[in-house]
């Protein structure tokens, strides 16, 4: 483990000297992001804030450069460790620029006083998190995520050589929560900093970091590749879902599907047919899709979200026995939507389905599909 910038050895935390957890041994090195991930109660805050030393160990010891951490006073922890936690600073006399301006306290010396080199190295970290319009207001009145984004610009202007973040995305809107994440892994990229966090948002920790640790009630789980921990069945495991499913291909969740006999037989193909499924899912109304090439996007939203789906192997053409079974369904349905513009040479099948339905009468136009919740042609 000599590797690792910060690692735990044989560490239990839990409160009032009762154990949570048992024996973690997790570590991180410089320039690369570790995620903790797991059910809400599971312990990863608790793992955080014993590994700086916000909570006494039970057991074991962190290390931090080759160094326990016990060992080690607080002046010397600042100018190695940034640390952005979820509760709220009590600055109300201080502006952002102010709130800012303390990450540089470990270098000031006991009179606090910040030199030239000192005050650069602030507006730096501002312009960073893009906080330069909001920085000289009262750090009260800022709004949640400007907040967040100048507590990074703390961290980043102490230098550190690993930044320990517990939930940072939590009160950010999504464009900020990518500039935040886009901004730590510039500063592992580029100056080779180590970077510790939880995170609930599944799909962020699954693009951006290089090792996750999931972490349950019982303790660690496992400690892998997103690659190998974002499988999905192993996630909805972990977070015991009864109800939906997970998505590893795409990283995202859906909603569980509406059963019943189907009243709608949905032909899509290439990404048309997802916000019809979804559509449909949300108003309650069952459904059936096909004739899908397992290897569509629409394939896997359709699979959690259609009573059933009429589909083909992957780079397959869609073949007679598909279409009939697919016809066999649209004779059960009141209605078809077609969310095809035209037919290519591998879903050619789909062509004589609309055909079908159009004969029939039961093509329903995309822009007539709401009358299927409001009482309308059934």
């Amino acid at each position: 483990m000599d590797t690792w910038y910060l690692h735990t050895e044989h560490m239990d935390v839990g409160y009032d000297g009762v154990p949570l957890l048992r024996d973690i041994e997790i570590g991180v090195r410089r320039g690369e992001i570790l995620t903790l991930i797991g059910p809400n109660g599971s312990g990863k805050s608790t793992i955080l804030k014993s590994m700086i030393r916000q909570l006494r160990l039970l057991a074991g010891v962190v290390v931090l450069d080759g160094q326990t951490m016990a060992a080690m006073k607080e002046g010397e922890i600042a100018k190695k460790m940034a640390i952005l936690m979820t509760e709220r600073l009590r600055a109300e006399l201080m502006t952002g620029e102010d709130v800012v301006s303390t990450g540089r306290y470990p270098y000031t010396g006991r009179l606090g006083i910040l030199t030239k080199a000192d005050r650069e190295k602030v507006l730096e970290a501002i312009a960073l998190v893009h906080g330069e319009e909001f920085a000289n207001r009262p750090f009260a009145q800022l709004s949640d995520g400007q907040r967040q984004r100048l507590l990074l610009a703390r961290a980043v202007c102490q230098e550190p050589e690993v930044i320990v973040l517990d939930e940072p995305t939590s009160f950010l809107d999504v464009k900020h929560k990518l500039e935040l994440l886009e901004i730590l892994k510039r500063l592992v990229r580029e100056r080779n900093v180590a970077v510790v966090m939880s995170l609930h948002e599944l799909d962020l920790a699954q693009k951006i970091s290089d090792r996750v640790v999931s972490v349950t009630k019982d303790g660690v789980d496992r400690c892998d590749t997103p690659e190998n921990i974002f499988q999905s069945a192993y996630i909805e495991a972990l977070y015991g879902m009864e109800s939906g499913s997970y998505n590893a291909l795409f990283g995202s969740l859906e909603m569980a599907r509406v059963w019943g006999e189907p009243r709608v037989f949905v032909i899509g193909g290439g990404g048309s047919g997802i916000p019809v499924y979804r559509a449909l899912q949300r108003r309650g109304v069952p459904f059936a899709a096909g004739v899908l090439v397992e290897n569509d996007v629409d394939y896997w939203v359709a699979r959690a979200l259609a009573v059933e789906t009429v589909s083909v192997p992957a780079f397959a053409s869609i073949d007679e026995g598909a279409v009939a079974k697919a016809r066999a369904l649209i004779l059960t349905c009141d209605h078809v939507v077609c969310c095809l513009d035209t037919f290519g040479e591998l879903n050619q099948g789909n062509r004589p389905l609309q055909d079908e339905a159009q004969r029939q009468g039961k093509l329903l136009p995309l822009e007539r599909l709401s009358e299927l919740w409001t009482g309308g042609d059934r």
